[in-house]
Formats: structure tokens, sequence, C-alpha cells
């Protein structure tokens, strides 16, 4: 393959699509990007169209960039996802074809737990369903079944940095506060570990999830998880749509072994604005449901904006791959004036990084630095050299038969 050259005369295009916050416009025309921005997710035509011209994608949660649109963009040279997961694009094939994919795992953590706390107390005082009840021109005020949090335990499964959050905003607001989670963790201020979830789900007047989609959380909250909570108390699913089962949930409220849930997260979501949701959580009593917005604050947007905006330019500039989640993680100091940056991905195979030297070195190319890093199936090493006056030396080594993708900066 020829290698790609940039220099402070390139200017990579990168495509945004899904609205992504402008905040990220300044951070990618520092570092000498030139923005197109589409309106909506990419699908189709658009979706090809921008894969073939664009180095740079910029995606939400709604555009899905599979297998062959990756293997069909050869100019593709990293995706970023302007949100939390990354289950929309095809993350072995993007490491297999050398395209990093970056992400924003935390932005979003205070919101998400500002909205669990709100759906906490509106759970207990059974806001909704007044408020409903108004808007039909119903009056029935009432304290029965109103209750504060102050004194309730709130369980908390998955302690990560939003499940932490929680714990410490619902501690601010007097609960007692449990925890569970596949490794112990340090628990901050009051809270408690539980070693089984059992445990947990028995000892709790209100359950909040805040866990990844993995094949062990898949259902996890299902009816024989329902029937051993408390009767009477309340579940959150903030986490993702794949961990309850959403028809048993609905027969516990509507039997009163759960008396309230809020649910941000389904196992299928429409696409688009407009479209039509069915869940069978629709009509009950004491029911929150909210369109996946957990994280959808401006303060988030932004956050999230800069912070992925930030890795596509750092990778741009510097070669950088230490936040990718699909990438060996690679992360060299800038090279000094008058280097040569060369960043090289190849497969996984003994003897590559040797025939590398061996090349240079027979051109009397002296290594300043260098940095390696593997998956199972793929390396990629950056190596910073002294200007590599002979172009043949940089073809032989974009044409060696491990080669995935190879890159030329010059400082």
């Amino acid at each position: 393959m020829t290698p790609h050259t940039q220099d402070k005369q390139s200017a990579p295009l990168a495509i945004l699509a899904e609205n992504v916050h402008t905040v990220a416009d300044a951070v990618l025309h520092e570092a000498g990007f030139t923005i197109e921005r589409i309106g909506g997710a990419l699908e189709g035509e658009p979706l090809r169209s921008a894969l073939q011209r664009a180095q740079f994608i910029g995606i939400r949660s709604k555009s899905q960039i599979r297998r062959l649109s990756i293997e069909e963009a050869p100019g593709l040279l990293a995706i970023g996802c302007f949100c939390i997961g990354t289950n929309q694009v095809d993350l072995d094939t993007a490491e297999h074809r050398g395209v990093p994919v970056f992400n924003a795992p935390f932005a979003n953590t205070r919101s998400v737990a500002e909205l669990t706390i709100a759906e906490i107390v509106c759970l207990f005082r059974r806001t909704f369903d007044q408020s409903s009840g108004l808007h039909r021109g119903e009056w029935d005020k009432s304290a029965e079944g109103s209750h504060e949090v102050r004194g309730r335990t709130v369980g908390i499964v998955g302690y990560g940095h939003i499940g932490s959050q929680v714990s410490v905003l619902a501690e601010a607001m007097g609960m007692r506060v449990l925890f569970h989670d596949i490794a112990r963790k340090l628990p901050l201020g009051n809270a408690h570990f539980r070693a089984k979830l059992d445990e947990l789900l028995h000892e709790s007047d209100v359950v909040t999830l805040h866990v990844p989609s993995t094949p062990l959380t898949d259902g996890m909250i299902g009816a024989k998880q329902l029937a051993r909570m408390k009767r009477g108390s309340h579940l959150i699913n903030n986490a993702r749509g794949s961990v309850v089962q959403y028809a048993a949930a609905a027969d516990a409220l509507r039997s009163g072994q759960l008396g309230g849930l809020a649910a941000d997260v389904f196992p299928e979501e429409p696409l688009r604005n407009g479209e039509r949701f069915e869940s069978p959580l629709q009509g009950l009593t004491n029911v929150i449901l909210t369109p996946h917005v957990g994280g959808s604050t401006e303060e988030a947007q932004e956050a999230i904006a800069l912070e992925v905006a930030e890795k596509l330019s750092r990778f741009w500039r510097d070669g950088s791959t230490s936040s990718a989640v699909n990438f060996p993680g690679v992360d060299l100091p800038h090279q000094r004036v008058g280097e040569l940056r060369i960043m090289h991905v190849h497969r996984n195979v003994p003897g590559v990084l040797g025939r590398m030297h061996t090349l240079l070195a027979s051109r009397n190319v002296n290594i300043s630095a260098e940095f390696l890093q593997s998956t199972r199936d793929v390396s990629y090493v950056i190596l910073d050299t002294e200007p590599v006056q002979d172009p043949a030396v940089l073809r032989a080594l974009a044409e060696m038969p491990e080669t995935i993708r190879m890159r030329v900066a010059r400082s």
C-alpha cells in the first residue's frame, strides 16, 4: 500500500453527523481538520458517501457502521462515537482494517446520576401519577403512598463512575446505601458492599442499575430477582435495555410486588424521533419512562464533544490510540522538530518489527523513539526517526506483506 503522508498543509475531512455539539468544531479546526456536518443519522447512500470521502467520521448512537461499510472505506482513518457506547460500530472489523474507534465513556456520569436521584424522589412521591391526574382534570390531594427518601435504603448494582456518584448524592439526602459489583470496590462515604445480588435486592427499598451490557448482565433482573425484592419497592434501569426483563417487571408492577419503576433504556428503541415506541411498561401506574436521555444534557453533550474531538485530534497529530476502545493503546510524546513519525499498523506475527528496523538501518536511518503494542491479531507501532531521504524506504515499509495501514507525519 502507499503510505499516507501528513504535514502542516494537509487538512483531513471530518464528517460529523447526528448534531454533535458544536464545541467539537473549534478543537478539530485547531488541529487542521476540515469539517462537514450532516443532520440526522447516517444510513444508506449518505453513509456510503461519507465513508468514501472522509478520513474521520463522527456519529452518536443512531448511525450504524457495520462491516461492509468499513471495508468499503479505504481512506477512513478513525471513527469518533460522540456518546458513551460503541455498539453501533463493528469494532472487530474496524480494528482489522486499522481504524481506531474513540468514545467518551464517562462524560455523562453526573447527568445520569442526577436523573437517577430525581427518579428515586419521584417514585417515592408518586409524582408522575399525580401530575398525569391533574392533566386529566382530576384533583386527588392525598399523602397515601407518598414517602420521604430520607432513611430509605438504595441498592446500587454496578459501582462504577455512575453508581458511585449516585451513592454520594443519595447519602447526602439521608439515604442508606448498599452496592453490589462483580469486583470489590472501595465504598464512598458510608456505603456498604453486598457480595451477593440477592442480599442487596432483599434489603433495598429502591434498586438502581448501572452495569454495562455483557452476557453476564443480559436479563439479570427477571421474575426470580423481582420476587426477592421487598414488596412495594422500586426499580430503576438507567443502564442498558437488555438488563431487565420488562415483561416480568410489568407483571410485578401489576401484582404490587414492585411499587414503581423508572426506565430510560429499552431492548428495542426507535432509530429516529417520531417513530413508534412500544413497551410492556406503558400505561402502568407509578412508572417513569424516558427516551434514553439519561446523559442528554447540554453539559454532558458539550463534555462528550470536547473529549472525543480531542482524542481524534491527538490521533491525527501524534498517532495516539491510548484511549481507543478497539485498538492497541500507543501514545508516544510528540517528536522533535525535523523528525519523521511513522505510524504502522500490521498483523501481529513474529518478525515484523525486526524487518522494519533492518530496513531503516540499511539506509542509515536512526530511530530516536518507538512504542509498540499488540492485540491478539493487530500490532501498532510508532517510530520517530531521522528524515528519510529515499522514498523507496517508506514504500518498502508500506508494502510489507503484514502491513494493514501506514501513515507518516513530518514535524
